[in-house]
């Protein structure tokens, strides 16, 4: 009986804006889109937050954001496909803030133009896309996982997305790094849960970043907000508030799990959206 009560007030959330408080995180690519929204919506709840990211502008910008709310941040310019800035950033994190509880690792992507079906994909696009997504996620890991478990256990990130569960007519080295990057989580959780680590990753739908506006034509991004179950496309934020439930101890008994956060993109029949016409009105 006195283990139960314990661990139900363990998993009690602090009151207010305090879901994070005594947390120090870690997020790659938050120098725009939904790296930067989930870092200042982590500061909000009480994080200290290393902002990484390989633009320094800005990763410069997003601290400004987050100290303007009052939290505390620090700028670090960080290569995920080089192995020494990856610990580098680890370490500056711990020497500015004296420990690590939270890894949010989020810098991915392919480029489109390179990244198209199997037989005209570029296949030096498809070894960069392996560096850049599945070999960042494991040395991020890697570097934070003695301080994580020297905290007393904390919470690791990985950004998958939902081009893991579907084929696609393109982007094919994309959809094929996000399914090992599930897989590592996996691995990670089994292999670092006794020490109290935990291992989720997150599969975001179709978000209205910077980079989903500046690289697929108006069309595309029409038929992406028809094919989601709910009326409209994703924001950072929605992605952000995922990420911070993931890092908080609200997840304390979650790990090796894949969230998907779409809108319903993936869940519904394809055959759905104009099958509503069939309704009677």
């Amino acid at each position: 009986m006195e283990e139960r009560v314990a661990h139900a007030e363990h998993a009690i959330a602090p009151a207010g804006g305090a879901r994070l408080a005594g947390k120090v995180a870690i997020v790659t690519g938050a120098g725009s889109g939904i790296g930067r929204a989930a870092a200042v919506l982590m500061s909000r709840q009480g994080a200290r937050v290393v902002v990484a990211d390989f633009d320094s502008a800005g990763a410069a910008e997003t601290v400004r954001l987050v100290r303007a709310g009052g939290g505390r941040a620090l700028a670090v310019t960080v290569d995920v496909t080089d192995e020494a800035s990856i610990a580098a950033m680890v370490e500056a994190a711990v020497a500015e803030f004296g420990a690590l509880h939270v890894l949010c690792n989020h810098v991915g992507g392919t480029d489109p133009r390179r990244d198209l079906d199997l037989l005209r994909m570029d296949l030096d696009e498809f070894d960069r896309a392996v560096a850049r997504n599945v070999r960042s996620t494991l040395l991020g890991s890697r570097y934070a996982i003695p301080h994580l478990v020297r905290a007393g256990g904390g919470s690791i990130i990985n950004t998958a997305s939902v081009a893991a569960l579907v084929g696609d007519v393109l982007q094919t080295a994309y959809g094929a790094v996000k399914a090992a990057v599930v897989s590592v989580t996996k691995s990670i959780a089994v292999q670092y849960g006794p020490q109290g680590v935990r291992c989720n990753s997150i599969a975001p739908g179709a978000v209205m970043t910077p980079a989903l506006e500046n690289n697929l034509p108006p069309g595309v991004i029409a038929d992406l907000k028809r094919g989601n179950a709910l009326p409209y496309l994703g924001a950072p934020e929605d992605i952000g508030h995922a990420m911070v439930f993931l890092a908080s101890d609200e997840s304390r008994y979650l790990t090796g799990q894949l969230l998907v956060v779409d809108g319903g993109m993936t869940m519904q029949s394809s055959a759905a959206p104009g099958r509503r016409a069939m309704l009677p009105g």
